[in-house]
């Protein structure tokens, strides 16, 4: 029952092994909110959703933060006369909260937003600067800079030389000792907004982007914590600079650092900069919201997932699949009888979270269980009808009976189905048995088998 994890960092699996075995500590860094998210940000937060569930059955509790960035350049950038910074980060965090809701993914424990947790982040910055690892700028307006070479680990999350590394372009380089010093503070600029700043010792100003993340973990979480989770585009230079202004304060910051795979189109990185983002809202406008969950984590969390129709298509299929073997459980059984995971499944998951092979135990059940009921073995279906529901509540798949994967197009085909039901029936009265053996036939033709019991014929997709 131990729980193993890629760990980004020491780049090799590890056994898991929380600081207090009966809480598990996340933190994960949320979206910056200066417009809506897109289906990438939505598998992000799913890989995450999922590790939480599975850490909570096997430790019991999980405390999760996950943060918002609303103060941030391309905020500011994003924001017009009619809709300030502060109102655009606010409606578009809306559109994030309600996106995560629909695909079934837990609120977090905490979820706070930066402009929330400022005097922490000065807290930190005035630490960094008493320690000799952060410099204001000579220059007078107010930048305050991590001092890269001043901590001579910087690097080892991504085990990068510095010399190797690209210049940090996060601030104006107008006071910079070296080209990698990152932006702990920002100065205030008179072409932005004044209500964009927050008095400092060094001078208004702003957070960088790196100390955000940094303060908020040890705010709600302390200075050491079991896990630091994101997107594998985050590695550098965010989670870099937050590992290294983080130990560089003296905190022990994260044991593990788990990073999700990205979302591609036709193979290439799905970003908003490069302008082939699929919205989550288009998507969820155009498919049920349990089939977008399922298509989205059908994939290893650490690997990419090109999107597509055919992987909507096909999640929507395994959900008709999983909701027909229901249906005929309950049409015989009248109930789902409790039942405690497959050791399989259970294997899949403390794997690196292997959902994929959690998924392929959850279907050799279905079928299983369905090969139960055609032999009439009620107690086998029983026990795989129990296990296929605890399966899909530890994955936040709870599909309905009835197959309802498809919503509306699952509705329309019930009553095709049932009326070409209804025809063989009135055939068969006729002893027209040819023309019942051919509507029996192009039903069979489309995947859809037919189950006739004493209380009528039933319908299921094979």
């Amino acid at each position: 029952m131990t729980v193993r994890l890629y760990d980004t960092k020491a780049q090799a699996l590890r056994d898991f092994v929380p600081i207090d075995p009966s809480h598990v500590t996340m933190y994960v860094c949320g979206p910056t909110v200066q417009s809506g998210p897109h289906i990438g940000h939505v598998r992000a937060a799913l890989s995450f959703d999922i590790l939480r569930r599975w850490l909570a059955h096997r430790h019991g509790r999980v405390t999760f933060v996950r943060n918002v960035t609303d103060i941030d350049d391309k905020v500011i950038a994003n924001a017009s006369a009619a809709e300030p910074w502060w109102a655009l980060a606010y409606r578009m965090e809306q559109e994030f909260a309600a996106a995560y809701a629909a695909v079934g993914i837990l609120a977090p424990t905490y979820e706070p937003r930066a402009t929330g947790s400022i005097p922490q982040m000065i807290e930190l910055i005035e630490t960094l600067i008493a320690r000799g690892h952060a410099y204001v700028a000579p220059d007078g307006s107010g930048d305050v800079y991590f001092d890269v070479r001043s901590w001579p680990s910087y690097g080892s999350l991504t085990r990068q030389g510095l010399d190797a590394m690209e210049a940090a372009a996060d601030a104006d380089p107008r006071g910079k000792r070296d080209p990698h010093d990152f932006a702990l503070w920002k100065g205030a600029k008179p072409d932005e907004p004044a209500d964009a700043t927050w008095g400092a010792p060094w001078g208004a100003g702003r957070p960088g982007w790196h100390i955000e993340c940094s303060a908020m973990s040890r705010r709600y979480l302390g200075g050491a914590f079991d896990i630091h989770g994101g997107g594998l585009d985050l590695r550098f230079p965010h989670h870099e600079n937050e590992l290294a202004q983080s130990t560089a304060a003296g905190d022990a910051f994260a044991t593990y650092w788990v990073h999700n795979g990205l979302v591609t189109v036709e193979g290439q990185k799905m970003s908003k900069s490069l302008g082939n983002f699929v919205l989550a809202a288009d998507v969820l406008a155009e498919r049920p919201s349990l089939v977008v969950r399922y298509a989205l984590a059908a994939a290893h969390y650490r690997s990419s997932l090109d999107i597509s129709d055919r992987a909507f298509d096909e999640a929507a299929a395994a959900l008709d699949r999983i909701g027909a073997f229901r249906t005929r459980v309950l049409r015989t059984l009248g109930e789902v009888p409790d039942a405690v995971l497959p050791a399989a499944f259970g294997a899949a998951l403390d794997d690196d979270l292997g959902v994929p092979q959690a998924l392929a135990v959850l279907h050799e059940t279905v079928r299983t269980g369905n090969a139960a009921l055609d032999e009439g073995d009620r107690d086998a279906a029983a026990t795989a009808a129990g296990a296929v529901l605890a399966m899909t509540a530890v994955l936040g798949l709870d599909a309905p009976a009835d197959g309802a994967g498809q919503g509306a197009a699952a509705s329309a085909l019930d009553v095709l189905v049932r009326q070409l039901i209804d025809q063989r029936a009135q055939a068969r009265t006729d002893k027209d048995w040819a023309a019942a053996d051919r509507i029996r036939d192009a039903i069979a033709g489309a995947g859809i088998a037919l189950e006739d019991t004493p209380d009528g014929t039933h319908w299921s997709i094979e």
